[in-house]
């Protein structure tokens, strides 16, 4: 594995560069004429295209947002880097989605890139993650509460499929840095709903608060 300083740079600045294209925004631009980060949660990220654009839009970003991720480790393995400059490449990705030079650093919460990148380090886990995903679904018919719910079983992935402490502390840390940037969210989803019970249980997959 190689640790130049020329492969680490074009690992971590292609990562971040790959991070900040801004699908959401593009595509919701180009279908509606609206900015995405100002309807709906505000979010630019693919549960907002498909509930303010439409749903092949909010399955297009989904795609795309989880493609960067996933990208940014395995251009940084192709280059031969270190899995701790895979891990950063990942890190960085979300960063990028979250901060993006296209946007003046006005961006989303980065969790499709989080996905992507925990997909590409961790490909065993994806059956399991999305599994727990669909179940979560039908239960809460929330699709928001579903994935970030099913996101928070990835550290225990990491420990009982892949042993790896390094694999641990990075989906601890990238999956810390989620929660934190969706705690604003999640309050006004409560104020919105009344109780915790409204926030989680949906009547359909149409009700958003």
């Amino acid at each position: 594995m190689s640790t130049d300083a020329q492969t680490i740079a074009i690992a971590i600045v292609s990562a971040y560069l790959m991070g900040s294209f801004p699908a959401a925004y593009i595509v919701a631009r180009l279908r509606k004429g609206i900015d995405i980060r100002e309807v709906g949660s505000r979010n630019m990220g693919a549960t907002n295209v498909l509930y303010e654009v439409g749903i092949p839009e909010g399955l297009l970003v989904f795609c795309v947002d989880v493609g960067k991720g996933a990208a940014a480790v395995m251009l940084a393995r192709w280059l031969g880097a270190s899995f701790t400059i895979q891990l950063a490449a990942g890190g960085v990705s979300m960063l990028g989605h979250a901060v993006p030079v296209f946007l003046k650093f006005r961006g989303g919460k980065g969790a499709g890139a989080c996905l992507g990148a925990f997909a590409s380090l961790m490909p065993q886990a994806i059956p399991y993650y999305f599994g727990l995903f669909v179940a979560l679904l039908l239960i809460s018919r929330s699709t928001t509460l579903s994935y970030g719910a099913a996101l928070l079983s990835v550290p225990f992935m990491a420990w009982l499929i892949y042993h790896s402490s390094d694999l641990i502390i990075f989906t601890v840390v990238m999956l810390l840095v989620l929660v934190t940037r969706y705690i604003p969210r999640m309050m006004e989803m409560h104020s919105a709903a009344g109780s915790w019970r409204g926030v989680i249980f949906r009547r359909s997959l149409k009700e958003r608060f």
